[in-house]
């Protein structure tokens, strides 16, 4: 299919009608193409092809499907407006247009932060939001083919977890780096100069030019926005991202021979916050931290004086949650306590806001923040922190639970809430009785959750580029076999179908939401055999529902896993 022939939907096309394999594959190959554009300096050539993206019927069409299935789907914009129906989306792929497109005012609120400050989020339109998502598809090709080598931050297959992991590369052994520069940019989001980024971002000037200067709706009230992206836009991560990026060419070109001479400089960046190590404290003052300043003063914006900080190994520093210190010459990192303490405060938060709700309920409201929390932590020395956690917990169930019955007897209560489940006393678990049948809920111990050591993702591993598509697929079948959802029955399922969904031809991580069914349904005698399982992306799954109630057929149950 040519360019001229997926530049405008088929007359008559219906939402579900649409071939996602197809959009998929034409979005997809145009991105590898500007990929190889900017790897060999045709500006021109990787222009012209984002042009065709954002042009193309499949680019529109994967930008709603973006904005109308993802968490924030149910969050509109000043205009009240949700595209829920397959009617709206398919009219929403023809409404965008480039030709007098004005976006609206975002609609202002504000989050609050740990240090009892606010952070301004501005929430777009659903029109915006869709044309955000489709000009970062052209425009993310070209950020992750000029990022920063060791920048983690919103990018595409990087984690928290690969940051972590650098910091260890660059302080473990004996002969490294003592020093670190802890920085920490203020208000970048908000203080990003526009001429700046209108400047140097390779994405429609006029389009980013609106974008940046559509101000925003607070009480009623509208106000300009003279600096900054917006916190809540789709593109903002990537522009904010794309404004930062040259910072560790910045000091490689100031040091050319920082390696030969002993400076130990290493750069480490998560969005807005990162660290340089350095061979002196001297010297990350009074030379780096210089070029830092200079560096993000072209851009508009400044280091935080309350944030940024030079500090030694042995005493150790906090970043993304995690404390980073050597110990008699080990380093190690291990959650830090200000974590810790946000973690337990949000666990007592939930547990005093239900003292009278049933114990199951309580359970399934506190078994995903466990989880995650645990899960977060779960490649760095967090052993005995996740011991300490559990006992604070305990205390805190406890509690609950004698606050309940003032006038029962501790072993009364003991035998009420707490289980014996197997070789373990004192399992806080619960049986809940719905539609006739009985199921348990068991409390997560946090010390449960294994320590698995990370692979960090290789530095100039390009999600965009096809060069690079053994090897994520090879991390993604890594990942899933370290899931907690069935392993290794889920695994051979995954690998059968070569780590796609049957439908779209997509691959299935676990960052995509994604479901199990039987190829022969249980009722006509299927089982949860590894051999009668799919796996499907979620959405995909929902559209193969709706064609089997719509021929009269009944929907897959899902697999208990």
């Amino acid at each position: 299919m040519n360019a001229a022939t997926w530049a405008c939907a088929p007359s008559g096309l219906t939402w579900h009608g649409i071939n996602w394999a197809d959009v998929h594959r034409q979005v997809r190959g145009l991105q590898a193409r500007i990929v190889k554009a900017t790897q060999e300096g045709r500006h021109n050539k990787a222009k012209a092809l984002q042009w065709l993206l954002t042009h193309s019927f499949s680019g529109k069409a994967l930008a709603v499907k973006r904005v109308t299935e993802n968490r924030g789907k149910n969050t509109s914009g000043v205009d009240k407006a949700l595209w829920k129906t397959p009617e709206a989306k398919t009219n929403a792929i023809a409404s965008m247009r480039r030709r007098g497109y004005a976006p609206l005012p975002l609609r202002r609120v504000l989050i609050p932060k740990k240090n009892g400050k606010t952070r301004p989020l501005g929430i777009p339109t659903m029109k915006d939001r869709a044309m955000q998502a489709l000009h970062l598809l052209a425009l993310e090709p070209i950020a992750e083919t000029t990022a920063d080598l060791n920048s983690y931050g919103f990018r595409p297959e990087r984690s928290t977890a690969d940051a972590g992991e650098q910091c260890y590369i660059c302080l473990a052994k004996k002969a490294q780096a003592q020093w670190v520069l802890e920085a920490d940019i203020k208000g970048c989001f908000d203080a990003i100069s526009h001429d700046w980024m209108i400047a140097n971002v390779p994405t429609d000037k006029t389009i980013l030019q609106k974008w940046l200067q559509a101000g925003y709706m607070y009480q009623n009230e509208l106000f300009p926005t003279e600096t900054g992206t917006p916190q809540g836009g789709i593109i903002s991560p990537g522009l904010a991202n794309m404004t930062l990026d040259g910072l560790a060419a910045k000091l490689a070109e100031r040091f050319p021979q920082a390696r030969q001479t002993g400076l130990k400089m290493n750069m480490v960046r998560y969005a807005d916050d990162f660290i340089i190590t350095g061979h002196s404290k001297e010297w990350l003052e009074l030379e780096v931290k210089l070029i830092v300043v200079d560096f993000l003063a072209e851009r508009g914006l400044v280091l935080s004086p309350e944030k940024t900080k030079i500090t030694h190994i042995t005493d150790g520093f906090d970043f993304l949650g995690w404390n980073i210190r050597k110990y008699n010459g080990k380093l190690l990192m291990k959650p830090s306590n200000a974590n810790v303490k946000a973690h337990l405060d949000k666990i007592r938060e939930v547990i005093k806001g239900n003292q009278t709700a049933k114990q199951a309920h309580l359970i399934r409201m506190l078994n995903p923040i466990l989880r995650g929390w645990a899960n977060y932590h779960s490649h760095v020395v967090a052993k005995q922190t996740f011991a300490r956690n559990d006992n604070a917990i305990w205390s805190m169930l406890w509690q609950w639970a004698t606050r309940r019955h003032p006038n029962k007897s501790a072993r009364w209560v003991k035998e009420k809430y707490f289980k014996t489940r197997g070789p373990r006393n004192w399992v806080f678990a619960a049986t809940e009785e719905k539609e006739g049948a009985q199921r348990e809920w068991v409390l997560l111990k946090e010390s449960d959750t294994p320590i698995r050591r990370h692979i960090k993702i290789k530095a100039n591993a390009n999600p965009y580029d096809p060069q690079w598509a053994q090897y994520f697929e090879s991390r993604w079948g890594k990942k899933m076999l370290n899931s907690s959802r069935g392993r290794g029955k889920l695994y051979r399922v995954w690998v059968r179908q070569d780590g796609r969904c049957p439908d779209c031809q997509q691959p299935i991580t676990k960052s995509t939401a994604w479901d199990v069914r039987h190829r022969v349904k249980k009722a006509e005698g299927g089982t949860d055999a590894a051999s009668n399982l799919l796996m499907h992306h979620r959405n995909c799954r929902r559209r193969h529902q709706l064609i089997e109630k719509n021929s009269g057929e009944i929907g897959c149950r899902k697999v208990p896993l």
